[in-house]
């Protein structure tokens, strides 16, 4: 399940529930739907990475990442097959409830999440596999979890222009947590052929990449901040600081020692997330 990742799922939920109370529109029902659906969408596609990654022989045994249950032989293939589409199927269904607070075309959205899930790692053009792992994560995880977290509580597109520009930044502040998961195994992605953005472009660009995530998403929120009372400006300063503070020990960081940096990161998230959601509540 990879539960220290999980924050990154959880953070455009809440986002989108920040936005939405801003607009004035907070629903209790369609939130917790929308984090339930999130978090499962997000565990199904970590256990399809695992799966498919093993049986397109991408992970090896000893890697710096978290160990893999599978190309470790601690949990069968077929085990961990059904544990994906299980866990999808049972996302797939809690997405139907959303129906009630929806019209029809949110189904073919639910599809492109669930093919999302499994293409990042599998089929004939695995995303990750392309350097497109970047792109689908600000998407998947920034633009649609906040943009339709916010309509689903508000019930139409009013909010859109408070959500759209929370969701890019949200997404590629949720990018950077792949950013750091790619950082660290560039060595064993070269070798199988599996070209991250990390391993075409190279570790000190993305680095770099890592950072001005951090200080574009803020900048990105510059109107949404102007509703704010000045003291919410405390929470895109306090991001900041934890920002620049995990992005040094990153770039001084190689192998299973970046490990806690990936946790670290998406906590980050986490916490801001948190943060402008308080402010939207006192506001």
């Amino acid at each position: 399940m990879r539960p220290r990742t999980l924050p990154v799922s959880l953070a455009g939920v809440i986002a989108g529930t920040a936005c939405a109370i801003l607009e004035g529109g907070f629903s209790i029902i369609p939130a917790a739907l929308c984090m339930l659906f999130a978090m499962l969408a997000q565990i199904a596609s970590n256990f399809g990475n695992e799966y498919f990654d093993y049986k397109n022989g991408v992970d090896r045994k000893g890697r710096e990442g978290f160990r893999r249950g599978v190309t470790e032989g601690d949990i069968s293939p077929d085990a961990m097959k059904y544990a994906t589409f299980g866990t999808l199927a049972l996302a797939a269904v809690v997405g139907c409830t959303m129906l009630i607070y929806a019209d029809w075309w949110i189904i073919p959205i639910g599809i492109a999440i669930g093919l999302f899930a499994l293409a990042y790692s599998a089929g004939p053009y695995p995303l990750s596999h392309h350097g497109l792992g970047d792109v689908a994560v600000t998407i998947f995880f920034g633009i649609v979890p906040v943009t339709l977290t916010c309509y689903l509580q508000q019930g139409d597109w009013t909010g859109i222009t408070t959500s759209l520009p929370v969701s890019a930044a949200i997404g590629l502040l949720a990018t950077n947590v792949l950013i750091v998961n790619n950082y660290r195994d560039m060595e064993d992605d070269k070798v199988v052929g599996k070209n991250t953005t990390v391993v075409i472009f190279g570790r000190k660009a993305m680095g770099w990449c890592y950072l001005l995530s951090g200080v574009v998403a803020m900048l990105l929120m510059c109107g949404v901040w102007a509703k704010l009372p000045l003291y919410s400006l405390a929470a895109p300063l306090l991001y900041l600081v934890m920002h620049v503070a995990t992005w040094r020990k990153i770039t001084a960081t190689r192998g299973a020692a970046l490990n806690p940096l990936l946790g670290e990161t998406a906590r980050n998230l986490l916490i801001f997330t948190l943060l402008f959601l308080g402010a939207a509540i006192i506001a």
